[in-house]
């Protein structure tokens, strides 16, 4: 008994996975700074993007003509 008890009081000190959980924060504010920033330079892709895929599906269609 004395030994599970030690083992949860070990793991109750151990820190090694709050590196992870701070690279991980990091990781995702660096993420959604990017989408903020990027999102609005992206509306003329999206748009071009989007054209494209119409484009794609027209010609896909069965008895249409690609233009």
């Amino acid at each position: 008994m004395q030994h599970i008890q030690n083992a949860i009081r070990n793991f109750m000190r151990e820190e090694d996975g709050s590196e992870v959980v701070e690279y991980a924060l990091i990781i995702a504010v660096v993420s959604i700074g990017l989408v903020v920033a990027l999102g609005s330079s992206a509306s003329g892709i999206k748009s071009s993007f989007t054209t494209l895929v119409t484009r794609l599906t027209t010609c896909f269609t069965a008895g249409s003509t690609c233009s």
